[in-house]
């Protein structure tokens, strides 16, 4: 398992009571050594103070945590100032800027030298949904990118899977540790990423104690879905009000991609729907599609007449500019 002194310090700063990835982003660069890491979590920390003693006692605790839970799952843990962490793409504050990473398989699928395109989507696609977003993914691979999703079932695996089955790379950005995949049934394909020169990569070093805390592990996934990729593009998916739109009362409709669609907007990631108005207009599976065509009359709209010349374009643009302005928790439960 590949680890660097910094992703350890880094790893520890964190699990500091009060210590977020802001704090982190706002004063260390990374490789700053262990007495300059304690002297500014002083100046912070509501109480008693820590000391190195203390700092390193911690250190060594999470390396062992490290090797003892992820040995055979994890191929290493990268974080802020080591010389493979990801730059993310677009312009993001600091809160919502990743600090560190678990990850097994090609870390490198993440440097901003790759071309990255996240395709997603709803759940549970029917109709001719799935065929066209194999097209589009096709064409992608071809193309030369590296397909970006989130491992969920539906539009998610389906890109995933057209990746794979054209000979392309994909990486599945997941919101549970690399020792507890989710969700479950999708484990082969995980595991099929991997074995094809894939990715996996993830936040998380613990298991979510409740179903809040899972939702709130999405969203984050959500969020890197975005700020992983050059452009993201949305197969199909419900909107915020489908269900009072199609009375379809007492549905829960899934948001994921709700989600990463707003934080690509956020962030000035460049965005794309899979859409043809003749044959989607009366369908709820496209309802936030729609939205989003009226919303950003630039957005850009892929059809089965111009997938080809779609993803030309797409994959010709430069990527987002990264903004450069720049008591304890256990991390391994």
């Amino acid at each position: 398992m590949k680890y660097t002194d910094n992703s350890l310090n880094i790893l520890t700063t964190k699990s500091y009571k009060g210590i977020g990835n802001a704090w982190i982003v706002k004063n260390l660069k990374g490789n700053e050594s262990v007495e300059t890491i304690v002297s500014l979590l002083n100046k912070i920390i509501k109480g008693e103070s820590t000391s190195i003693d203390e700092f390193e006692h911690l250190k060594n605790h999470y390396e062992t945590k490290l090797t003892q839970k992820f040995e055979e799952c994890c191929d290493g843990f990268v974080a802020l100032g080591d010389n493979n962490f990801p730059q993310h793409r677009g312009n993001v504050k600091e809160s919502e800027r990743p600090v560190f990473l678990f990850y097994k398989g090609n870390i490198d699928l993440l440097s901003i030298e790759n071309k990255n395109i996240s395709i997603i989507g709803l759940l549970n696609p029917v109709g001719t949904i799935e065929e066209r977003e194999r097209n589009i993914v096709a064409q992608f691979v071809k193309n030369g990118a590296t397909i970006v999703s989130g491992l969920a079932f539906g539009c998610d695996s389906i890109s995933h899977q057209q990746a794979l089955d054209s000979n392309g790379n994909t990486v599945a950005i997941l919101p549970s540790p690399l020792n507890n995949i989710l969700p479950i049934k999708n484990k082969e394909l995980a595991f099929q990423i991997v074995e094809e020169g894939g990715l996996l990569v993830t936040e998380y070093g613990t298991t979510f104690k409740s179903q809040m805390e899972l939702s709130s592990r999405y969203k984050a996934r959500d969020r890197l879905q975005a700020l992983f990729c050059d452009t993201i593009v949305l197969a199909a998916s419900y909107a915020k009000n489908s269900a009072e739109r199609w009375k379809m009362f007492g549905q829960k409709l899934d948001s994921g991609a709700r989600l990463a669609m707003d934080y690509a907007r956020e962030y000035d990631i460049p965005r794309a729907v899979m859409y043809d108005q003749h044959i989607d207009e009366n369908n709820p599976m496209f309802d936030l599609n729609r939205d989003l065509i009226k919303e950003q009359r630039n957005i850009t709209i892929i059809k089965q007449n111009n997938i080809t010349e779609k993803v030309e374009m797409i994959m010709s643009k430069q990527p987002p500019i990264k903004n450069t302005t720049p008591s304890q928790t256990n991390l391994f439960g």
